[in-house]
């Protein structure tokens, strides 16, 4: 039954991040389990990347599980739900819990095997954490942890609204509208309430004193206020507007529980924090930040229409780039605040180009080494994820560590954006209704002004070019020869050696 495989899986990875009482929270967003741990020296990397559902692991912040889009919401309660029944027994649990772990198979002998170049692209993925630990990145990843939590929301309302447009164009159910319609747009109108609340949470205040403070800007009665010589509208800067008046929330808070007395800490506390951030917010962050979020919109839309398939190139290239050095976290809240204003986020479709050129590159080494069964049993088994928009397998486990086709795969990913970027500035713009999701998973998820079949044959067309020109770029220019000698073998396994040089030799990029 399907509870019972992914209570197995939840099983099998409790006893090798440590155990329970080496974990201090859990948490899931569309894809990763996100473990924080006392100790990662606990942790048994390769017998955890080693288990049949992992599809990989990405040491940052928090520990996290690559399990793929379903399968991750799914494993993640029975794997709280063991963590919580461990902690209530006398006699600990981990013993019992790693007996359910398979034992890993044992990785094929050769040149260069999937498990060694894991190993280096770890080793990649720690020295760029290591160097991008500056406060400027660490504070777009506690920005990027405010809005992971609300994407299972705008995934659902976002396919709603689709289905509720389909259903308008063709003049079905037309008593289905209105309750559809309501549906979709009630998590929206109310979004900057939910942001306000995970701001203030994340950065230690007071979550539903972020959240009261959040709610002034879609309350309708600030339409009767004047600010700046001009009457504010509800839901004026949106939720960057929510983003700023909660985390003065947080400050205001902190600065009144250092002064007001104990025994009146209840009662002013509160209500100063209340108050000085929704005056603030009211006569200034709304303004600001209305301003700012006009200014997104407006040039997203200006940057597709003028520069169509060279801005399509420059985002499309570049966003891999952008992953590795943690930067893309700044555009959730661009991505939240286009979808907003227009109902969908036009950048998203050409970003997730990248993932495209990520796949033909993959498969451009599959072929281009026929020799090493252990890279390609890993290409295999992490190809049906790579198409549906989860790339960190292939990234840390194939074209990160060797170099080259990650540069081609960016190949792919930008010609993917300047096909997107070109019909964008021809007249079929498009976007998606909700971020979170990529390659075939966003299908369902698209709308646009000219019409859903243009809209998907545009974004069929961009992946189809993103994956030829990722897989050709790769296969004749994503290899040395020296590469393909060292990574081209299989040699017998009971030889033990590998038959063309030596199997940990670095692989120049």
């Amino acid at each position: 039954m399907p509870t019972d495989k992914n209570r197995a899986t939840a099983a099998a990875i409790l006893p090798l991040v440590g155990g329970p009482d080496n974990i201090t929270s859990v948490a899931h967003c569309m894809t990763r389990l996100r473990i924080a741990l006392r100790d990662r020296s606990l942790v048994r990397h390769e017998e955890l990347k080693a288990l049949p559902a992992v599809l990989g692991v990405v040491e940052d912040d928090t520990y996290q599980i690559v399990l793929g889009p379903g399968t991750v919401a799914r494993v993640t309660p029975e794997f709280e739900a063991l963590v919580a029944e461990a902690r209530t027994q006398a006699a600990p649990a981990p013993a019992a819990a790693s007996a359910t772990a398979p034992e890993p198979a044992a990785a094929p002998h050769s040149g260069v095997t999937a498990a060694e170049l894991a190993d280096r692209g770890t080793a990649l993925k720690d020295a760029r954490k290591a160097r991008n630990a500056t406060p400027f990145k660490l504070f777009l990843r506690r920005v990027a942890n405010i809005f992971v939590p609300l994407i299972p929301a705008l995934i659902g309302c976002g396919i709603i609204a689709g289905l509720n447009g389909m259903l308008t164009n063709l003049g079905w159910l037309p008593a289905l509208v209105p309750a559809l319609a309501a549906i979709a747009s009630g998590f929206m109108s109310l979004i900057a309430v939910f942001v306000g609340h995970n701001t203030a949470k994340e950065f230690g205040g007071t979550p539903v004193l972020g959240g009261a403070v959040a709610a002034i800007i879609v309350f309708p009665g600030v339409a009767k206020i004047d600010a700046f010589g001009q009457h504010l509208s509800p839901g004026q800067g949106g939720v960057l507007g929510a983003l700023a008046a909660a985390l003065l929330a947080v400050q205001v808070e902190k600065w009144c529980r250092k002064r007001v007395p104990e025994a009146l800490d209840v009662l002013v506390t509160p209500t100063l924090t209340v108050l000085v951030s929704g005056l603030v917010t009211l006569f200034g962050l709304m303004f600001l930040a209305g301003s700012v979020s006009t200014a997104i919109g407006t040039s997203a839309t200006w940057l597709l229409s003028t520069g169509g398939a060279l801005a399509g190139l420059v985002l499309g290239g570049l966003f891999l780039p952008l992953v590795m050095l943690g930067l893309h976290q700044a555009l959730i809240p661009i991505h939240t605040t286009l979808i907003e204003q227009t109902g969908y986020t036009v950048l998203l479709p050409i970003l997730a180009m990248a993932g495209a050129g990520q796949v033909g590159a993959a498969i451009a080494v599959y072929f281009r080494l026929p020799r090493n069964r252990s890279l390609r049993t890993t290409i295999k088994s992490a190809l049906p994820a790579g198409f549906l928009g989860v790339g960190e397998p292939l990234i840390y486990g194939i074209s990160l560590p060797l170099g080259r086709p990650f540069v081609t795969a960016c190949v792919g990913g930008a010609a993917g954006g300047a096909f997107v970027g070109l019909f964008n500035q021809l007249g079929v713009g498009f976007g998606s209704t909700a971020i979170g999701p990529s390659g075939w998973a966003l299908f369902p998820l698209l709308d646009g002004r000219a019409g859903m079949g243009a809209t998907v044959a545009v974004y069929a067309g961009g992946l189809a070019v993103g994956y030829l020109t990722g897989f050709a770029a790769t296969y004749f220019f994503g290899f040395t020869r020296q590469m393909l000698a060292e990574l081209d073998t299989d040699p017998d396994p009971a030889a033990g050696t590998p038959a063309a040089g030596p199997a940990k030799q670095p692989v120049p990029a």
